[in-house]
């Protein structure tokens, strides 16, 4: 009853079916491991971000990558603001995440020792070739705290590096290119300001904490890729059955109309005799 299993299109459904089973538990392990990803880099932030401020030379020094794990941890720095050497890196968007401004970057320099500072997030202006108005820096020295982040890089962040732009701006927050500007080396990484002492003046508006609550359709989708996976046999047998059970009706039907052309075929005969 099931030798039509055997004909081209089911062979072909078939093949296809075990092609899928596969394919889809992969994608589920796939979205498994991102969530579980996503989990740890939560825990990661949150943990960060509630340790105990510490001294930026203890994490970073020139020439050196900030590493993942102290990525997001408070750090304090002293020095005084150069804002001789004050950029702005376009294309960044406010703490609604959708108005498109500038973050201002400022080194923040003591002795020999010299760091990247975000200072925080100003409104794009009518002309994106000026250098737009910031804030002023507080003078003298000040004493910053705020989290530790990684040199941005395209490969990194999507942002593409773009060369030709307008004097002071920048498309990423790297302390190896700000370096070579500032003819001085410079902490790697760069402070995510988020206080500091003393205060006064109205200063760029402070860049949001991480989000590191949210996990993510990461398991769902997971969820859904291993239930797509149970439904392809489940499907291919509720097919077949289909398929067999019109198959036998179609059978029964022939089967029965041959019969009722066999008897009628008798009566014409006699019917035909008497005629004569």
């Amino acid at each position: 009853m099931y030798r039509f299993l055997l004909t081209r299109q089911w062979v072909i459904l078939t093949l296809i079916g075990l092609a899928l089973i596969p394919t889809m538990i992969r994608l589920g392990f796939w979205q498994l491991h991102r969530h579980e990803a996503k989990v740890a880099q939560n825990q990661l932030i949150g943990n960060n971000l509630g340790a105990p401020a510490v001294p930026v030379d203890q994490l970073t020094a020139p020439g050196r990558t900030v590493p993942r794990d102290d990525t997001f941890r408070t750090v304090t720095a002293t020095g005084t603001y150069d804002t001789a050497h004050e950029v702005v890196v376009r294309q960044r968007t406010g703490s609604d995440e959708q108005s498109i401004g500038y973050f201002v970057l400022t080194p923040l320099i003591e002795g020999k020792r010299a760091v990247l500072v975000n200072r925080g997030w100003i409104p794009a202006g009518a002309d994106l070739t000026k250098f737009p108005e910031i804030p002023a820096a507080p003078r003298g020295k000040v004493t910053v705290t705020g989290r530790l982040k990684a040199d941005e890089t395209s490969s990194g962040s999507g942002i593409k590096d773009k060369s030709g732009l307008p004097p002071r701006q920048v498309m990423l927050i790297n302390s190896e290119q700000q370096a070579k500007a500032l003819g001085r080396p410079l902490q790697g990484g760069y402070i995510e300001l988020t206080s500091w002492s003393p205060k006064g003046g109205k200063q760029p508006d402070p860049v949001p904490e991480p989000e590191h609550d949210d996990i993510g359709p990461h398991m769902a989708y997971a969820v859904q890729w291993w239930l797509f996976t149970a439904g392809v046999p489940v499907g291919w047998f509720v097919l077949a059955r289909r398929e067999r059970r019109d198959r036998a009706a179609e059978a029964a039907k022939a089967a029965s109309e041959t019969a009722e052309s066999a008897e009628q075929e008798p009566r014409k005969a006699p019917a035909a005799a008497n005629a004569e």
